[in-house]
């Protein structure tokens, strides 16, 4: 297992963990039934931190950051030389996760996308991992959620019995939700992206040899043209440049981790 600690990537602490790290710390914050805020960047969700700097310190608060996808961890090993060996893709810390879940008795819920999309999700994972305790699946709400709304979803979360929560509302959404819920609902909550679809069998997993090379991005935009063209069109060049600008000791992002953080519009 590796574990070196968190790294500066464009302002964003990232962590500099193995799969197999990240998923010792989950369970043994849940054993505890401890609050863990956990999430998987990518580009766009490393992106999103730099250009918004209150969600950058949002971020740098996370317990867990993880680098998803080939160009974050190049970009750890470029800029730090931590020789990182493989990103934590979303969906591949999701099942490991789940599958530590199973064999250690702990139970789980997933919490947003679409009741259709929950509702072709638990069957796999029921299928995957027979043992499994999967005590909720609650869909998005789909709209901003007043303090009383947040109250109540919390309430549900803690009550449910869930040792760990999966949460799927695409990025920035999901990181927001996970900084304003992990404290309340008490556990482990991990922000995973794509995972559900993924996992649900509604989004086709991207080849191995494309992962390798680091091209999901490119995967997406292929799947998805109309809704993700600005985000890998408009972003992934700037921030190539923005980390050849870090690692030439041109740039030097801030990295804010005090202060007050406003949880911002809340979409559950």
């Amino acid at each position: 297992m590796k574990d070196l600690g968190k790294r500066n990537v464009l302002g964003v602490f990232v962590d500099t963990v193995d799969r197999e790290a990240a998923i010792g710390k989950v369970i043994r914050a849940a054993r505890r039934r401890e609050a863990l805020q956990v999430t998987a960047l990518a580009v766009h969700g490393v992106m999103v931190g730099n250009r918004d700097m209150q969600h950058r310190s949002r971020l740098n608060r996370f317990d867990l950051v993880l680098p998803d996808g080939q160009p974050v961890r190049w970009a750890l090993n470029v800029l730090h030389g931590t020789k990182l060996k493989t990103p934590v893709r979303g969906t591949d810390l999701t099942t490991g996760v789940l599958a530590a879940a199973e064999r250690e008795g702990l139970s789980v819920l997933f919490y947003g996308s679409t009741r259709e999309t929950l509702d072709r999700l638990v069957p796999r994972v029921e299928h995957l991992f027979p043992d499994l305790q999967v005590v909720g699946a609650m869909p998005s709400l789909f709209r901003a959620v007043d303090d009383k709304t947040q109250g109540t979803i919390a309430d549900e979360l803690r009550d449910s019995g869930a040792k760990i929560v999966f949460v799927g509302l695409g990025c920035p959404r999901q990181e927001t939700f996970v900084h304003a819920m992990s404290d309340r609902a008490g556990v482990p909550m991990i922000a995973v992206g794509a995972a559900f679809d993924y996992l649900a069998g509604t989004l086709r997993e991207p080849p191995r040899s494309v992962r390798r090379w680091g091209l999901e991005w490119a995967w997406r935009l292929f799947l998805e043209p109309r809704r993700l063209w600005r985000r890998y069109v408009l972003l992934n060049p700037a921030y190539l440049g923005l980390l050849t600008l870090q690692a030439l000791h041109i740039y030097r992002p801030a990295t804010p981790t005090s202060g007050a953080v406003d949880i911002g519009r809340l979409d559950a």
